[in-house]
């Protein structure tokens, strides 16, 4: 039973973490200023949850403090990117 909790975790952290570059990737190709931050924002909420499921798998002791610190630090590095950008895209569409 613990091999299937590690594999659905597993497979879910593998599926938004893989959408965080998806989106990005598919906003270079945006129909308008609004699809772009669309896609975007959606890039940030599988960042978000890519960081739910690195913190379940380091608390239910399937990644260690290692591997955990260096992805967690990659994602935490992309979810600051993405917000950046979009608060710049929201800031200078007021104007």
């Amino acid at each position: 039973m613990e091999q299937k909790s590690e594999y659905v975790m597993s497979k879910q952290l593998l599926r938004c973490g893989t959408s965080i570059g998806a989106n990005t990737r598919e906003s270079k190709n945006a129909q308008s200023r609004m699809d772009f931050l669309n896609k975007l924002n959606i890039a940030l909420k599988e960042a978000d949850e890519t960081e739910y499921w690195l913190d379940l798998l380091h608390a239910t002791n399937y990644l260690d403090d290692t591997q955990y610190e260096s992805i967690n630090s990659d994602c935490a590095e992309l979810i600051k990117l993405l917000t950046s950008i979009i608060k710049k895209l929201k800031e200078t569409g007021d104007k």
